[in-house]
C-alpha cells in the first residue's frame, strides 16, 4: 500500500492572480481568503515581486508570455491556469507554461483549494524529477570524464591498471575519483594546447 500524501497547511501563503478585473478574480479571492491565503491581483503583467509568490493563478484566455518575469516553463512556483476558452491554441499556450493545475471559468464557490493542493504536488514532483535528471546527467558526464582519464593513463596498458592508478592518484591528492579524472583530463588538454602553440 502506497503512503498517502500529507495535506500541506496553506495558511499564510501568498497567491498572485494574473487576471483582468472580473467576477472570476473576486470568486478566487474569496476562496483564498477563506483558506487563509493572501490574494494579490495584477493585470496585465506580474511585477518582479511575483518571484516570491507561493502560487500564481493566470488567465489563459488573454494571457501572453511577456506577462511573466520568467521564461515559459520556468516558473519558480506552482501555476494554476484559469481556462474559459478551450481553444487548442490557448490550451497549448497554458501547457507551454507548465501549468500545474487548472480551474475552469466561470469560477464558482469551490475548486480553489483542490487546485492549490494539486498544483503544489505536481510542481514538487516536477522539481524532484528535474533534479534527478540533472543528477543523472552529471553522473554520466563524470563517467565520461573518468573514461577519458583512464584512456590517458593507460597508454596501451590495461584499463584496469589505469583505473587503479586513477584511484591511487585521487587518494594521494585527497580528492574524489571524479575530481582526479577532471584534473587529469584538464592537464592533458593544457599539454595539447601547449603542443599546438609550440608548433605554431
Amino acid at each position: 500500500m502506497s503512503k498517502m500524501a500529507r495535506i500541506p497547511n496553506l495558511g499564510g501563503a501568498r497567491a498572485f492572480v494574473l487576471h483582468r478585473p472580473h467576477p472570476t478574480v473576486q470568486a478566487i479571492t474569496r476562496q483564498l481568503s477563506a483558506i487563509g491565503l493572501e490574494a494579490i491581483g495584477f493585470w496585465p503583467e506580474l511585477p518582479a515581486e511575483a518571484l516570491a509568490a507561493d502560487f500564481v493563478f493566470f488567465d489563459v484566455d488573454l494571457g501572453f508570455d511577456e506577462q511573466f518575469p520568467w521564461k515559459p516553463g520556468e516558473a519558480p512556483m506552482p501555476l494554476i491556469a484559469l481556462i474559459g476558452s478551450e481553444a487548442p491554441g490557448r490550451v497549448e499556450w497554458a501547457l507551454s507554461h507548465k501549468a500545474d493545475a487548472q480551474l475552469l471559468k466561470p469560477v464558482g464557490n469551490a475548486g480553489v483549494y483542490s487546485a492549490l493542493l494539486i498544483a503544489r504536488q505536481s510542481f514538487e514532483a516536477r522539481k524532484l524529477l528535474a533534479s534527478e535528471i540533472a543528477s543523472l546527467r552529471q553522473r554520466v558526464a563524470e563517467r565520461q570524464t573518468i573514461v577519458r582519464a583512464v584512456e590517458v593513463l593507460s597508454k596501451g596498458a590495461e584499463d584496469g591498471r589505469a583505473y587503479a592508478q586513477l584511484r591511487s592518484l585521487a587518494m594521494s591528492w585527497q580528492i574524489s575519483v571524479e575530481d582526479a579524472a577532471r584534473r587529469i583530463v584538464a592537464m592533458t588538454q593544457e599539454e595539447g594546447g601547449d603542443d599546438q602553440s609550440d608548433r605554431a
